[in-house]
């Protein structure tokens, strides 16, 4: 099934202290989240090629499978989607998509086109096509680049704001929105979406791990105490990671694909929940002190295993993907500027962030310039994805029906 059928540092620094005398023998399995196929698109022959992709993406599930981890989804990601419309009117290229959009949902498949604008050279228009692509079908996903090496890019921030107004305006409950992402200093082959991209030659693939409830069991043997949990996390996090890796090059020398990486940044699923396990190593509530050294730890945990690594290799916190962080979210535990301040030792960036339908576009561009600065400043990829909802006011709850959300307070974001 797809992702939607399926449902989709100082701080660390200090000597190393004793185990605690009795520990389990293993930590849990992580799930792959997503084996992540990278196909160079060609039109005219995207039919037979999805195919030969797919071939790909099922023979790496049963290997996975048959190393013993779960495989949430398949997915195929595209060169930026301009690339293979040129030359297409409007209503062509809206009709094109909407069969792309049967056929991953025919296959089973996870699809991102890529992103609109790249820099602030490329065409805005293209951003106001993947508005309308977005608004009309039902699991594409996309993006637009908001920051790179050469800096904050204002004119996509703008085009991104302005998308962001368009498929919240347009789209069946304004849930379109949940597959878009402004992305800044995020490199090609990233598995996670919505913001992976290549601009290769395809035939490339990376594998994304969901991996909170293996932090869960670390976080409940070594609540505060930020060395032995970095150090035993490590290692956990290393011992599954090494596994896929094994198992990703398997698969590269039985099919000529080339592994690209893993991506082990520990994502939450609903009620396997990296706020509650982030609860267990601060003994108080999610938004407290003590959160930012938690999510120092699992960073620098991330960043330290062993193998290939690739995409954001740090932490996410969606706030409607975590049943946890929702509650927590509802209650006013934590607000959008201490996911940026959180944002300064990991990869959060802003991740499923419900708001009002007044929601200005000038209020979204701040926003999102706060998210670029952010991730230029310290060269690290940040994401905003940004779910205001038309007719819903400060105060109301959200209404999303997907199987991937958790429905949750609006509140007043500055």
């Amino acid at each position: 099934m797809n992702r939607r059928q399926f449902l989709g540092s100082a701080l660390l620094s200090g000597a190393a202290l004793a185990w605690p005398a009795e520990e389990p023998a293993k930590s849990p399995k992580p799930k792959a989240r997503a084996i992540t196929a990278f196909l160079k698109l060609d039109r005219a022959r995207y039919r037979e090629q999805v195919q030969d992709t797919l071939k790909l993406l099922r023979r790496a599930k049963r290997a996975v499978e048959a190393g013993g981890y779960q495989v949430e989804s398949l997915r195929i990601t595209t060169q930026p989607f301009p690339d293979y419309t040129r030359g297409l009117s409007r209503p062509d290229a809206l009709r094109f998509f909407r069969e792309y959009d049967a056929l991953a949902i025919q296959e089973s498949f996870d699809a991102n086109i890529g992103p609109a604008m790249l820099r602030d050279a490329d065409d805005p228009a293209q951003a106001q096509l993947l508005a309308e692509i977005l608004s009309a079908t039902k699991s594409l996903e996309a993006s637009v680049a908001i920051g790179g090496e050469d800096g904050i890019q204002w004119k996509c921030v703008q085009a991104a704001a302005a998308l962001v107004k368009f498929v919240e305006e347009r789209s069946p409950g304004s849930a379109a929105n949940f597959n878009f992402a402004a992305t800044a200093m995020l490199a090609p082959y990233a598995p996670f979406y919505p913001g992976s991209y290549h601009l290769g030659e395809g035939r490339r693939f990376a594998i994304g791990t969901e991996a909170a409830n293996v932090v869960d069991w670390v976080f409940s043997q070594t609540a505060g105490n930020a060395p032995v949990a970095a150090e035993r996390l490590t290692r956990e996090l290393s011992t599954h990671a090494v596994a896929l890796e094994k198992l990703a090059q398997q698969i590269e020398q039985e099919t000529g694909w080339t592994y690209m990486g893993i991506d082990a940044t520990p994502a939450p699923l609903r009620e396997v929940s990296i706020g509650a396990a982030i609860e267990k190593f601060t003994g108080a509530r999610f938004g407290a002190s003590g959160t930012m050294t938690a999510a120092a730890v699992i960073t620098r945990a991330v960043q330290s295993v062993p193998v290939k690594r690739i995409g954001y290799s740090g932490l996410m916190l969606p706030v409607m993907e975590d049943s946890l962080l929702a509650e927590r979210w509802s209650e006013g535990a934590y607000d959008v500027d201490a996911l940026l301040a959180y944002s300064a030792v990991c990869g959060t960036g802003l991740d499923t962030i419900p708001m009002a339908g007044d929601v200005t576009r000038q209020q979204l561009e701040r926003i999102l310039g706060d998210v670029a600065t952010l991730a230029v400043k310290w060269k690290k990829p940040l994401t905003a994805r940004l779910l205001p909802v038309k007719g819903k006011k400060v105060g109301d709850r959200t209404a999303f029906d997907d199987p991937f959300l958790v429905n949750t307070l609006i509140r007043t974001v500055r």
